[in-house]
């Protein structure tokens, strides 16, 4: 596609993704300079289509942003009223006391919300600014200057043949230029891998770590529906098998947010993190909470949790990594759209003062310098052990030691420094042999549903005539080294189904891909890669 030729547009700034990290350097330039031409490019068929977060907003990044978002009518409609943390056993639960937790873990004055309904609240206020925004074009190529610069990105091919060539209802797309381009496209982004992966950006940071969320909104009994409500829990189902947890959010309307996050560098390969949440949905706390409800959506996405010692290097010549990009998730909070919402922000900030400075497609380096010593630093550096301490010693000493360590970091010390990491997720992959594989209850179609059933709640599409946007390295791999060595966990770490054996070949369902890129980081053989399919393609997420 490289040798195509296609018509050009130039910006001052070119923006991909509409996230809270996107929207937020697009509002904060217009705010800046109202002269400055802007654009912002989703993938998603509208606004928030792709967007999925849990999600309990601490407002810190919109005060900064918006200071005026309640009269402006942003959609925080729900203040948290009461918090819980259980340990589960399999039959029975134990209480956390709220009292031990450190400061930060208050969620007093945050709010829960739809994060794609935030989303589109703050696409509108955009617009209203002046900012171009264009859903439905996905950024599949970087546009390279001359010295090796980031100058812009190509967006909107359509209809290409299956097998990736031309033919004769192809639309090619276009390039967008900018003095500037903002990677905004959350967790483990096609553009921002390339980005980081030519630019060697990850050299001096420890290994991204993930995990992965799936969530259901379910519709409840009004009688047991107690609105503000924020419940977190930790132990059963997953055990010693693998990190993770829930949450469950009861937000305006009956409504309840049902949540379950499982640690990706989990070491047996027969887990199955989709029956794991199902499972957990049995739960005598959980069962009698939905018995009589209704599930009315569902959807998986990636979570970026390295923390501090994680984050790449941010810039390189004509880009910067904004947001999930970068990967700046607090853990223990279970909170990064406000870090988000502040890295667009100066971003922003610093590609303003460079363009009145008359500069382009250099780095941004006091961006940079603003994420690692500003509000976002600071939150995460607080916090930075509590994932390799549960990722090393498990579950109880991440509790106890993470703990006292958030204790420690509030009088601006900690007792452990900053903890490594190690493997990459993928690397973290045992072999099958070493593991005894684990037999899953029956999903019984009432609390608990199969796969495919439950990715037809995402409404998640995809023209099936497009080239497959998962792309193996070596199609040879699955079946000759992922299935002997490690029973091809594929068939299993994907929430969506994509991946099946099917006499004994490798099958790829990419329609049912919700583009969570779950396979992208997890796959042991580092051999699966995402790439955006054509613009529009994808889950249709209403008010996750």
């Amino acid at each position: 596609m490289a040798d195509i030729e296609r018509e050009s547009m130039e910006y001052d700034v070119v923006i991909v993704g509409a996230g809270p990290a996107g929207l937020s350097a697009a509002i904060r330039l217009k705010q800046l300079d109202a002269d400055l031409n802007v654009v912002v490019l989703e993938k998603g068929s509208e606004v928030g289509a792709h967007i999925l977060s849990g999600a309990v907003l601490d407002p810190s990044g919109l005060d900064s942003l918006i200071p005026d978002w309640k009269a402006k009518g942003a959609p925080l409609n729900t203040p948290v009223e009461e918090d819980n943390f259980y340990v589960l056993g399999e039959a029975g639960k134990i209480r956390i006391p709220n009292f031990p937790m450190p400061p930060l873990m208050n969620n007093h004055g945050n709010y829960i919300v739809s994060m794609g309904n935030v989303c589109r609240w703050m696409a509108e206020q955009a617009e209203e600014l002046g900012v171009e925004i264009f859903p439905g074009m996905a950024c599949s190529e970087l546009v390279f200057g001359d010295n090796g610069e980031v100058k812009g990105v190509v967006a909107g091919v359509f209809g290409l043949e299956a097998d990736g060539s031309i033919g004769e209802n192809t639309e090619p797309g276009m390039e967008l230029h900018g003095k500037y381009v903002f990677l905004s496209e959350g967790v483990r982004g096609s553009l921002s891998k390339e980005v980081i992966e030519k630019y060697d950006l990850a050299k001096d940071s420890e290994p991204q770590k993930f995990g992965l969320g799936m969530k259901e909104i379910w519709e409840i009994d009004p009688a047991k529906h107690k609105e503000g409500t924020v419940t977190h829990t930790s132990g059963w189902p997953l055990g010693s098998n693998a990190g993770g947890g829930s949450f469950i959010y009861h937000l305006e309307n009956n409504q309840v947010y049902v949540g379950f996050v499982v640690h990706l560098n989990y070491e047996n390969p027969h887990l199955f993190p989709y029956m794991e949440f199902q499972r957990f949905k049995h739960h005598p706390m959980i069962a009698d909470l939905l018995e009589g409800g209704k599930r009315i959506a569902y959807g998986a996405r990636a979570i970026t949790e390295g923390g501090y010692q994680s984050m790449p290097k941010m810039t390189a010549p004509g880009v910067a990594l904004l947001g999930c990009s970068v990967g700046m998730v607090n853990v223990p909070r279970i909170k990064g759209n406000h870090n988000a919402m502040l890295s667009g922000k100066a971003a922003a900030e610093a590609a303003h003062r460079a363009i009145s400075a008359g500069r382009a497609s250099d780095e941004l380096t006091d961006y940079e310098a603003e994420v690692r010593e500003g509000a976002i630093g600071k939150d995460l550096k607080k916090v930075r052990n509590v994932k390799p301490l549960w990722s090393k010693y498990g579950m109880l000493a991440s509790l106890v030691g993470g703990g006292l360590d958030m204790w420690t970091n509030t009088f601006g010390f900690s007792i452990f420094g900053t903890l490594k990491h190690g493997k990459n997720d993928a690397q973290s992959t045992g072999k099958a042999a070493d593991f005894k594989p684990i037999d899953y209850p029956k999903p019984d179609g009432k609390l608990s549903f199969d796969r495919l059933t439950n990715v037809s709640f995402s409404m998640t599409n995809h023209e099936e005539s497009q080239p497959a946007h998962l792309h193996l390295k070596d199609p040879s791999i699955p079946t000759a080294v992922n299935v002997p060595e490690f029973a091809e966990p594929a068939q299993r770490y994907c929430p969506a189904g994509v991946y099946e054996i099917v006499d004994d070949k490798f099958v790829i369902n990419f329609q049912n891909c919700v583009h969570c890129k779950t396979c992208d980081i997890k796959d042991p053989s580092e051999n699966i890669t995402w790439t955006v399919p054509q613009g529009g393609d994808g889950p249709n997420y209403p008010n996750m």
